[in-house]
């Protein structure tokens, strides 16, 4: 006698749990959190730099998106709707314990195209050397240096270089154009290069 095997259970859509959220079913949004809870926290976390206060914003945030998953229209995923949210809560956060570094500020009015992409003061996303480090004396210098960013460009440098979002995705999440994007994130690596001088040099 052959015993049937039930079938596989499949992963329910992002799509169909945001719809089961509309309807108020809080159960579908503990599934969305637990889905991206990881990502959010250590996010929050590269950008704040304490432990209490990156699960904190997260706890926010959530509770954020759970009052505005009605609003949610589907035009972009579910985790750039929430990173959105995200963002908005921890940047102002860092406002206000006056969490800021220095340099100059984007300015949407700058002419990128005047920028060589491969030019020195704007090194490529690969010559950061997120992923080829560890912990110790260089991962330090580095989240020494992205410290000292304005909230703004250290949201930019760390959606890039640690999440790999597209210029578009990051728009989108900080609720601003690629333009401001791009600009933000020339400043952040020309001013993360003058922080790291003798890194870049050795790398």
């Amino acid at each position: 006698m052959q015993i049937e095997t039930p079938p596989a259970q499949t992963e329910v859509s992002e799509i169909e749990l945001v719809k089961r959220c509309q309807r108020g079913e809080a159960k579908a949004f503990d599934e969305l959190v637990t889905r991206y809870r990881t990502r959010i926290f250590g996010m929050i976390y590269n950008m704040v730099h304490n432990e209490q206060d990156a699960w904190d914003l997260a706890q926010d945030s959530f509770l954020k998106a759970w009052k505005s998953i009605g609003r949610f229209r589907g035009k972009s995923s579910f985790y750039t709707w929430i990173y959105r949210i995200v963002m908005n809560v921890t940047i102002d956060h860092m406002r206000k314990k006056q969490i800021k570094g220095g340099g100059a500020e984007f300015d949407d009015r700058i002419q990128l195209k005047e920028i060589e992409p491969a030019a020195k003061t704007a090194p490529k996303a690969d010559e950061l050397p997120f992923e080829r480090m560890e912990r110790g004396e260089l991962r330090q210098k580095i989240d020494n240096a992205i410290a000292q960013l304005t909230p703004e460009h250290r949201a930019v440098i760390l959606m890039k270089e640690t999440e790999d979002m597209q210029y578009h995705e990051i728009a989108e999440a900080l609720g601003c154009s690629i333009g401001t994007v791009m600009s933000r994130l020339f400043y952040a690596r020309k001013r993360l290069q003058n922080l790291l001088k003798d890194v870049y040099e050795n790398v």
